[in-house]
C-alpha cells in the first residue's frame, strides 16, 4: 500500500534568464489554500513591479487540491510547465511562484514554457525534499483500569499518545501510519471496554 508522499521542508529559490527576461522562482511547503494566498500576497507586494506572477500548487497526499495560473501569459505557458515540474519531482504540499521581469524581447510560447519550467526546476533542485507518511488519527476511550493494556499496545507499536485525558473514563489520541491502521485498530477493538474511532 502506497502510504508515503514527497514534499519540501525548506523554502528555496531559483533563477533563469533568457533574452533579457528574468524569471525568479520561489518554492514553499504549504498545507492549505490559505498558505497559498498568504505567500502570493506577500510576493505580489514585494515584486509589485513585475509583469507576471505565474504559479502552481499541489496539496494533499493524493494531490486532491491543485491549481495552475498563467497570470496573463499565453495560455499554458506559465502555470502548466510549473505544475509539470511538481509532477516530475513527485512533490505535493507545495507552491511554486515564478515572477517574470520582461526584458524587451518576446520569447514565443515554447520559449516562455521552457523558461518557466527551467526556473521552477532550479528552485526545486535547491530545496530539501522529505518523505512523509500518510497517517490515520484515532481517538480511544477506556476505563482507567485498562491503562496498562492500552499503554502496552501503544508501546509495542511505537505509537506516541497525544491529547491525553485521564479520569474514570480516559481518552487518548494517536496517529498511526496508514499501512498499520487496520491491524492496530483491531488490537484495540479486541480490548474489552475500549472504544476506538477514526478522527477526520
Amino acid at each position: 500500500m502506497q502510504d508515503t508522499y514527497r514534499t519540501i521542508s525548506t523554502y528555496s529559490e531559483g533563477l533563469y534568464k533568457e533574452k533579457g527576461s528574468k524569471f525568479l522562482a520561489f518554492a514553499w511547503h504549504v498545507e492549505n489554500e490559505d498558505d497559498v494566498k498568504s505567500h502570493l500576497a506577500e510576493l505580489r507586494k514585494k515584486y509589485f513591479d513585475a509583469r507576471h506572477h505565474c504559479y502552481a500548487y499541489s496539496i494533499g497526499a493524493t494531490r486532491s487540491a491543485f491549481r495552475m495560473n498563467d497570470d496573463g501569459e499565453p495560455s499554458g505557458t506559465g502555470g502548466k510547465p510549473i505544475y509539470g515540474q511538481l509532477l516530475s519531482f513527485n512533490l505535493t504540499d507545495i507552491l511554486v511562484v515564478v515572477v517574470r521581469y520582461f526584458g524587451g524581447v518576446l520569447l514565443g510560447t515554447s520559449g516562455l514554457a521552457n523558461a518557466y519550467k527551467s526556473a521552477t526546476r532550479e528552485a526545486l533542485s535547491a530545496a530539501t525534499v522529505v518523505e512523509c507518511t500518510i497517517n490515520h488519527r484515532y481517538e480511544i476511550g477506556f476505563k482507567y483500569e485498562l491503562m496498562n493494556d492500552v499503554m502496552h499496545i501503544l508501546k509495542e507499536n511505537n505509537l506516541t499518545p497525544k491529547r491525553q485525558q485521564f479520569d474514570m473514563q480516559c481518552k487518548m489520541e494517536f496517529n498511526v501510519r496508514l499501512r498499520d491502521s487496520e491491524r492496530i485498530r483491531t488490537q484495540f477493538e479486541r480490548l474489552s471496554g475500549c472504544t476506538i474511532s477514526l478522527l477526520p
